[in-house]
C-alpha cells in the first residue's frame, strides 16, 4: 500500500509528493499510526484461543482450524473470484472451473465445524464462479437463493456487455435459521400515490416526500460501490459497501451473534458487525489491509452511521433528500 505523508501546511500527499484532492475521503494509514494499529491485530499462535471480536492477521487455512466448534451464527465469505486480480503484493490467478471449485471446497470444509446448526452462509462471486459456488455449497448446505447486486459502475468492454453486477449465494446449514425480513425493508419514493377512502394506500407522507417501505427482493439496485469521496472507502481493490453487509447481517443474525469472515480484506464485515452490535472473527493475510480494518474499527467506536441506512430502513439510492 502506498504510504502518505502530512506536509507542514497540513495537506496530505501521496508517496510521490502529489497532493490528494481535498474532497478525497479515502481512508489511509499513516506511519505514526502503525504501532497502535498493529496492537489491535491478533497474531495466530498454535496455543491461543480465538475469541469473538478478533481481527486476525494470518492465513485463513490455518486460523479456521482453531476456531471453536459451533460458535458461528453467520459466515460471510468474499473470496477472490476466478479471475486475474492483484491484492497488494499477492496475485490471484484464473484457473479452470474445476480447479476453482476445488479451491473453494478446500477452505469451505474448514468452516463447517465452526457453524451452528442454525447458521446462514453468504458467498460472493461473479458469473464466472457461479457454477463452482453452487456446486460446492450444495455439498454441505441448503441453497436458499442467489442475490444479484448492481455495481453501478462496471468494467467496460467494447466487445462484450459491460460487467456491472455481482452475485451472492445464500445457504443455510439446516431448515432452522434466522431471517428478519422486517429489519431490511427498503424505503422507495412513491411514483403513483394511490389512495383508498382518501387515505394513503401502502405508503406514507413525510416531510421529505411520499415513500413506501417494501421487502427487498434478490436483485439489489440501491448499493453504491465505495469511491474516493465516501469516508468508508479504502485502497482495497474489491471492497464491498457497508450497506450491503448491513442488509445481510440484519436479515440473517441478531445482536450478540458471531459473524465469521475468512477473507476480511479492509474489514467491512467486522466494521458493520461492530456498528450493529454483533461479534466478529475477521481473518486477513495482508498486513496493510489488516491495518485499514483496525483503523476502521476504531472509527466505528465513535461513529455508528452506515451510508444508505437510516431510520431503521434502507433508502433507495438518491431517495433521501438530507
Amino acid at each position: 500500500m502506498p504510504k502518505n505523508s502530512l506536509q507542514a501546511n497540513g495537506s496530505i500527499c501521496n508517496s510521490n509528493g502529489s497532493p490528494i484532492a481535498p474532497r478525497n475521503r479515502t481512508l489511509r494509514v499513516f506511519s505514526d499510526e502503525l504501532e497502535e494499529l498493529d496492537r489491535l491485530i491478533e497474531q495466530p499462535r498454535s496455543d491461543s484461543v480465538i475469541k469473538p471480536d478478533a481481527l486476525i492477521g494470518g492465513d485463513a487455512f490455518e486460523v479456521l482450524k482453531r476456531l471453536p466448534e459451533k460458535s458461528v451464527d453467520l459466515l460471510f465469505a468474499d473470496p477472490p473470484y476466478n479471475l486475474e486480480k492483484k491484492f497488494g503484493t499477492a496475485r490471484f490467478s484464473k484457473t479452470s472451473p474445476d480447479e476453482y471449485a476445488s479451491w473453494l471446497d478446500s477452505w469451505l470444509r474448514l468452516c463447517l465445524p465452526t457453524l451452528k446448526d442454525t447458521a446462514s452462509i453468504y458467498i460472493c462471486g461473479d458469473w464466472r464462479s457461479g457454477w463452482a459456488i453452487e456446486s460446492v455449497g450444495t455439498r454441505y448446505f441448503r441453497l436458499r437463493n442467489r442475490i444479484t447486486w448492481e455495481r453501478e459502475k462496471g468494467r467496460g468492454s467494447r466487445w462484450n456487455w459491460k460487467n456491472n453486477s455481482e452475485d451472492i449465494w445464500f445457504f443455510t446449514v439446516s431448515g432452522k435459521f434466522t431471517f428478519n425480513a422486517d429489519a431490511v425493508k427498503i424505503r422507495r419514493r412513491v411514483i403513483a400515490p394511490y389512495r383508498e377512502n382518501g387515505q394513503p394506500k401502502d405508503w406514507q407522507q413525510t416531510n421529505e416526500g411520499k415513500f413506501r417501505d417494501t421487502f427487498p427482493g434478490n436483485v439489489w439496485t440501491d448499493l453504491t460501490v465505495p469511491f474516493w469521496s465516501m469516508p468508508e472507502n479504502t485502497p482495497h481493490p474489491t471492497q464491498k459497501p457497508e450497506k450491503l453487509l448491513a442488509r445481510i447481517l440484519l436479515a440473517s443474525s441478531t445482536p450478540g451473534d458471531t459473524i465469521l469472515d475468512p477473507f476480511a480484506g479492509s474489514g467491512t464485515s467486522a466494521v458493520v458487525a461492530k456498528k450493529l452490535c454483533r461479534h466478529f472473527v475477521a481473518i486477513e493475510c495482508n498486513r496493510d489491509y489488516c491495518r485499514l480494518a483496525a483503523k476502521r474499527l476504531l472509527l466505528a467506536e465513535k461513529n455508528k452511521e452506515i451510508q444508505g441506512f437510516a431510520d431503521n430502513v434502507f433508502w433507495q439510492r438518491n431517495a433521501r433528500v438530507r
